[in-house]
Formats: C-alpha cells, structure tokens, sequence
C-alpha cells in the first residue's frame, strides 16, 4: 500500500468523522441518497459521454495504482545498463542478448536491441522519444478524465441543488416542515456531495496519476541516456555515475545545507591592528 494514501485516507475518515459527530445533531442529516444518486449518475453519465468506453474502463483500472506503492525499478535499470556497457565494450555481443532476454525493462531492451543492429544513434533517438511522448500522452489523458470528472462533479451538485429548491418551493405553501426539510436536504446536500467528490477523490487521484508520470518519464529518460552513453562506448564507470545523478535526492542543487563559516569580527579587527602597527 502506498503510505501517502493511506495516510490521506485515514486523515479524510477523521474529517468526515468529526463534521458528522461534532456538528450536526444527527449523523443521518449529512445523508441524502438522492442527492448523491444525482452527483454519480450525472458525473458518470457525462464522463461516458466525454470519453470513449475503452478509455474510460481504462481508467477505472488505474484506480487500484494509488493504493499500491509502484516501483520503477530504476536502480536494476543502473546495473543492467552498467553490465552490459561493460559486455558492449568487450564486443561480447551474444552476451549481450542473454543480458536483455532476463532485462525486465521493455523500454530498455528496444534500445539495446536497435543497438545490437547498428542502428544510426539518430534513429534510435528519434524511436525512443517518440515511445516517450506516446506515454507522456497517453497517461496525461488518463488524469485528465479524473480532472474532468472533478469539474463535472459539482457541476451536478449545483443541478441537485435547483432541483431540490424547484421541489421545495412546490411545497412552500402547505407550511409543512416534515415536507419541506427532505428537499431541503436535496438541495443543500447535493452541493456538498459534489465538492466532496471532485477534492478528495478525482482531483487526488489525478494529481496521483500523474506524479506516476513524472517518475516513470524520469525512468525512461535515464534509460535514454544510459543507452546514449552506451552508443559512445564510454567507460561503465562514467555510465554508471551519470545515471544515479537520474535517482539522486538533492534537497538544493545551488546552495549546502551546511552553514558557511565566517570569519570572527574580532580576529579580524584584531589582525587589521597588528597590520596597522
């Protein structure tokens, strides 16, 4: 399970929790089938609508990718890259090819491969960038289904929220609160049923899906270079410094954590005498 979601989950059960209990003077209040039939029926109506079906059956798939911790795998990508750099160099080439059939990155044994068939180094760049901006694409569509079923979401709240004002009105004149209050309730509840959904469901999971992009395009441009390098027959040490600088955490890339030393104002006015003396 990845932590951050687990966290954000237990601390959206806490908020709910506290608004339900804490207060209203009945939890039962804060719950309107109704309206929360209006808000997922016509954001997944219009979605359905925006979308073709496969992308959208897609989609929901996805879903599962937020609870669970996915691993790029970068550091195995280091190593098999240095290791076969190093068989490259040797001219080892069925070495080579025993290397990729146990390479678990796809993206990885295509450039090897094209390397292995003495493809122009262009042409090898020019078929990895565009298998890059194909997956940049295709996830970046993915989120953005999320992202438009948050605006869709209270969208549908606010058509909830007329609905239950028309009803209420209708009944306005017979005075009866047992009648007024339920649609009432339609029309307050369906607004927040929307906000609800679109800021912590859609717009999370979105944001989620496409910090999941970064990595892997981060992944994928690492395995770009590595293969680069290894057109150019540099030294495996040279290849395996420059892609862990791909994994590296810096905290700042301009300025050290580590405090500058300055000198004490009283050394040097002290040494500012002896000179003046």
């Amino acid at each position: 399970m990845n932590p951050s979601t687990i966290i954000g989950m237990f601390a959206s059960i806490i908020l709910l929790v506290s608004v339900l209990f804490f207060t209203a003077e009945s939890p039962q209040s804060f719950m309107n089938l109704p309206g929360l039939a209006i808000v997922l029926a016509g954001t997944m109506a219009a979605t359905f609508i925006s979308y073709p079906l496969k992308e959208v059956l897609r989609v929901v798939r996805l879903v599962g990718l937020v609870f669970r911790r996915e691993n790029t795998y970068t550091r195995d990508d280091i190593k098999e890259l240095v290791d076969i750099s190093r068989l490259w160099l040797k001219g080892d080439v069925r070495a080579v090819e025993e290397a990729l059939e146990t390479a678990r990155n796809p993206f990885l044994r295509t450039g090897i491969q094209l390397v292995i068939a003495n493809t122009k180094e262009d042409e090898i760049f020019d078929l990895l960038r565009w298998r890059i901006a194909r997956l940049k694409a295709r996830e970046h569509a993915e989120a953005q289904i999320f992202r438009t079923m948050a605006t869709y979401a209270p969208a549908f709240g606010m058509i909830g929220t007329l609905v239950g004002l028309v009803n209420m009105l209708e009944v306005m004149e017979a005075g009866d609160l047992h009648v007024i209050g339920p649609r009432m309730a339609v029309a307050l509840l369906t607004t927040f049923y929307g906000i609800l959904l679109a800021n912590l469901i859609f717009k999370p999971i979105a944001v989620k899906l496409e910090r999941r992009t970064e990595e892997r395009l981060i992944a994928m441009n690492m395995v770009l270079e590595g293969i680069s390098l290894i057109t150019k027959r540099r030294l495996p040490s040279f290849i395996e410094e420059t892609l862990n600088s791909f994994v590296a955490n810096y905290h700042d890339e301009i300025r050290d954590n580590v405090k500058q030393r300055t000198p004490a104002a009283g050394k040097g006015s002290s040494e500012g005498k002896g000179q003046n003396a």
